[in-house]
């Protein structure tokens, strides 16, 4: 009896699983721009239903497009101590500004090289400034014309976090990038 019971729900989460894979979930996408996606729950599934979609007008659904664009735009990388090499995952918010730039040439940019407290001020000025020409040179070298991006550096004048431990030292250890012409109007990729 002990052993019917045992199999029975392991059966059952097999069936489960198989039937998973044999007939995926269908989903339908509507081509309306300004509907926030809901993610649609399982059948049999007894968790609370998600919130509904909120409709918004034109001008705050481009709004929010506009404000997602600069986000990523304007997202940090970090560097690692003593560094200038971008990191993998670095590359991958590089990476997602590419489109972006390619798509709004008239878009231009500022990256500051910023440094932990750790080393003297003209040690930490270099090094922030090789910190945002290795950004630059990223860019440049996936289409990025080279003068739209400026370059500086903060040296550790203007750190993120006031803190003296490795946590903040690691937030320190950035490039901030700014749009120096916030008004042009951005288009989505």
């Amino acid at each position: 009896m002990r052993t019917t019971l045992v199999t029975i729900p392991v059966a059952f989460a097999l069936v489960a699983v198989a039937c998973h894979h044999a007939a995926p979930p269908q989903v339908t996408v509507e081509p309306t721009p300004d509907v926030n996606p809901v993610a649609e729950r399982a059948p049999g599934d007894s968790s609370p239903p998600l919130a509904e979609p909120k409709r918004a007008d034109s001008g705050t659904a481009s709004q929010r497009t506009t404000e997602q664009i600069k986000a990523i735009l304007t997202a940090m990388i970090h560097f690692d101590f003593d560094k200038s090499a971008i990191r993998p995952g670095d590359a991958e918010t590089l990476d997602q500004k590419v489109p972006i730039l390619r798509g709004n040439p008239s878009v231009r940019m500022q990256i500051a090289g910023n440094c932990d407290e750790r080393g003297s001020d003209e040690y930490n000025l270099a090094l922030g400034n090789r910190r945002a020409i290795s950004a630059r040179a990223y860019l440049v070298n996936h289409g990025i014309d080279a003068g739209r991006i400026e370059t500086m550096s903060n040296g550790k004048e203007r750190p993120i976090d006031p803190g003296h431990n490795e946590e903040a030292w690691a937030m320190n250890r950035n490039d901030q990038f700014s749009i120096l012409n916030p008004n042009v109007v951005l288009l989505s990729p």
